[in-house]
């Protein structure tokens, strides 16, 4: 399941995992007392939690449970929404702009002309609206190919967001392209490959501008993991994170050892957030602190 069809669902399916099950007690999760909830140790990352997985959930009891589990953020969230994890002492680690049509967000994107006459006055208001919000990033999308070369849509994408990144540098917000997997779950999608966005960010080269690395879409595309992002450090401002096959859980079920992930990417000097962008098959507060637990490095 990806994002476009767990939206298009709803929360049925993790209505469906909760259904039945009780929470287990693990040794990493935040334990409760008379004095309340004691927060796990943190580590060198700062963690957030992408909103659609945890759906089931109100946003404000999403908020309290990252914050009890001593992550930062919530990932993925729209405008209107970007306030209520501040309440909780979290900020919204990665905003959506606020576009005409969401649900076309990751195939009509920066690299088809015909798209910038409104996605260019979106981000505009966007990116401000960020900055008052305490919301460091707000991401963005190619879009599909449709045909076009590589050379083609990068140039394009140059072009949409070249009005937007005196903006963001005023404005001290971050515009992250995400990485998607064309092979499985987004047919056509254009920033494939962790070299295209790369060579993208050298073309803007602005600070305000870097990739979205999601290490579930990026396994399935490159494989190569931990080189990769080391090496490619400085074009990266977000991580996304899901396990392989299936993007459920990132614990010993799946192909990656994500907990020697993270200490490369701290290790690299890593300053930004690393969001859990899984879905959980089992209790879903569980899954999200196990998921605390291996990426504390």
């Amino acid at each position: 399941m990806n994002r476009r069809e767990f939206l298009g669902t709803g929360v049925a399916g993790v209505g469906g995992v909760l259904a039945g099950t009780t929470r287990p007690t693990l040794p990493w999760m935040a334990t409760e007392s008379a004095g309340g909830t004691h927060l796990p140790m943190r580590g060198r990352l700062k963690l957030s939690a992408s909103r659609w997985p945890w759906g089931k959930f109100s946003l404000d009891d999403m908020c309290k449970m990252c914050r009890d589990l001593g992550m930062q953020g919530v990932d993925l969230l729209e405008p209107e929404d970007w306030g209520v994890p501040l309440r909780y002492g979290l900020v919204c680690s990665m905003g959506y702009a606020p576009v005409p049509h969401p649900d076309n967000r990751l195939t009509d994107g920066f690299s088809r002309v015909e798209n910038h006459a409104w996605l260019i006055p979106a981000y505009q208001k966007a990116i401000p609206l960020a900055a008052a919000s305490k919301v460091p990033n707000v991401i963005c999308f190619p879009g599909s190919r449709r045909g076009q070369s590589d050379e083609e849509g990068r140039e394009i994408c140059e072009r949409g967001l070249a009005p937007l990144i005196p903006i963001a540098e005023r404005s001290g917000v971050t515009l992250c392209m995400e990485l998607l997997n064309s092979k499985v779950d987004h047919p056509d999608y254009q920033a494939d490959h962790t070299a295209w966005g790369v060579a993208l960010a050298k073309k803007i080269n602005s600070p305000r501008f870097k990739l979205l690395y999601d290490i579930y879409h990026m396994q399935i595309m490159e494989g190569d993991v931990i080189r990769t992002v080391t090496d490619n450090m400085k074009y990266i401002g977000h991580f996304h994170t899901g396990g392989v096959p299936g993007r459920h859980e990132i614990d010993e079920t799946q192909e990656l050892n994500y907990h020697r992930v993270m200490q490369a990417i701290a290790d690299a000097g890593f300053t930004g957030f690393v969001a859990q962008e899984f879905v959980p098959t089992r209790d879903p507060r569980a899954s999200l602190a196990q998921a605390v637990q291996i990426c504390t490095v």
